[in-house]
């Protein structure tokens, strides 16, 4: 009897798994909104089912109870061979308990190299050392730079601030070791994309006075998240349902890093969150008027905020530390942050950020090379050497980041 009862279970597990897998392909493959405006459509598709399908069976193993949906999620996406290069040697490290993957050229040099320290991205719930590895494999190649990847604990095991501390660890570590690791103290980047932009910006930012480090040249930030606060801008108008990044996949990412409600999500969408007084000191600096009329375009309606909810005001005070939100910070530190390159996507729900970002620095004549990728959208540069999955974006990006940090 044991036999049949087996096969039974088998058999009924398979047709589960059947049933998930039509599941998500049925609501998103199909139904997915991908504007005219992408390129490889078909390419897009298919990586968001693969997405939502690690996520779907991360909802399903979290309701039984054996791990969080992120958790389930990071396992699927770990599962990649990493790839090699006979160019490029990678070697795995730990400083402290944080681990990192230290991608050096194999060629000697007579000179020191640039030295790149880069902050995954991943919406702090997500991406890992073995997710990005293929970008830092290609940065250190195409640009002949020491690349240091950071791999510090994420949400919603770990909250803010770990990824910062963790980040500033290993910032401060590698700084001090530069000349173990053959890097010119004077061409020091660092470097991330989406929340590990955030990080980059961030520790630009901690780092202006610091006199006991060597000095930043410059930084790099890849479709970063750079303020917590607002989220009716044009890009979260036009672009909330956009893969891979949709508005309800960021503000979980938002909840579980900075430990929040999931049902709070009307209240700050609508920006019943903060106060009017609270609104007003930040619209210098987030008032759509920043923003170029060109990205407005399509469809953009200001949206008045609503009364404030206190409660939610009172719980939701770490969104306006500038270390969360680094748009934020007071002129007279971001004067001083390095020289910096920003890669935006029109098709991101987070380009504002950008180019919000990009306002404040030239106003403060901070130096910015600014690329705009107009059939980007957020994570294209994961796709990087993807086979059949690599869509050319992602090749443009490394292109422009590698010309910027080779002209250091």
């Amino acid at each position: 009897m044991v036999g049949p009862a087996l096969a039974l279970l088998a058999a009924a597990g398979a047709v589960f798994c059947v049933g998930v897998f039509l599941w998500v392909v049925c609501s998103h493959f199909l139904t997915v909104h991908i504007p005219k405006g992408i390129g490889h459509p078909v390419k897009l598709r298919v990586l968001t089912c693969l997405f939502q399908l690690s996520l779907t069976w991360g909802n399903i193993f979290e309701k039984l109870g054996l791990c969080s949906a992120p958790q389930f999620a990071s396992f699927v996406h770990d599962l990649q061979p990493l790839r090699t290069h006979p160019d490029v040697v990678v070697t795995d490290l730990c400083f402290g308990s944080i681990p990192v993957k230290l991608y050096k050229p194999k060629a000697p040099s007579r000179a020191l190299r640039a030295g790149i320290i880069f902050y995954h991205g991943g919406g702090a719930i997500l991406g890992s050392l073995r997710t990005h590895h293929n970008i830092c494999l290609y940065l250190s190649k195409d640009s002949d730079s020491v690349v240091l990847s950071v791999g510090y604990r994420k949400a919603p095991k770990y909250k803010f601030p770990v990824i910062r501390t963790d980040c500033t660890v290993a910032t401060v570590h590698f700084l001090k070791s530069l000349h173990a690791y053959g890097v010119d103290p004077a061409r020091v980047v660092v470097c991330g994309d989406s929340v590990g932009g955030a990080v980059a910006s961030v520790i630009s930012q901690m780092f202006v006075n610091r006199t006991d480090l060597p000095r930043l040249r410059a930084q790099v930030l890849i479709y970063s998240a750079l303020q917590a606060l607002d989220f009716q801008s044009p890009s979260f108008q036009q672009n909330k349902n956009i893969p891979l990044l949709t508005w309800d996949f960021a503000f979980y990412c938002w909840c579980c890093h900075l430990g929040m409600s999931l049902s709070w999500k009307d209240a700050i969408k609508n920006g019943t969150h903060l106060p009017p007084e609270v609104w007003e000191k930040y619209r210098k600096w987030l008032g759509s008027e920043n923003i170029p009329e060109r990205f407005k375009e399509q469809g953009y309606q200001p949206v008045p905020h609503g009364p404030v909810d206190e409660d939610i005001y009172l719980q939701t005070s770490v969104v306006r530390d500038w270390t969360c939100s680094p748009l934020l910070v007071e002129d007279d530190i971001l004067s001083q942050v390095p020289e910096t390159c920003i890669v935006s996507c029109e098709y991101d729900l987070l380009r504002d950020h950008s180019l919000l970002y990009k306002k404040r620095l030239e106003d403060l004549g901070v130096p910015v090379t600014w690329h705009h990728m107009e059939d980007g959208f957020h994570g294209v540069l994961n796709t990087l050497n993807m086979g059949f999955l690599s869509i050319p974006c992602s090749s443009r990006i490394m292109s422009v980041i590698t010309q910027f940090i080779k002209g250091l």
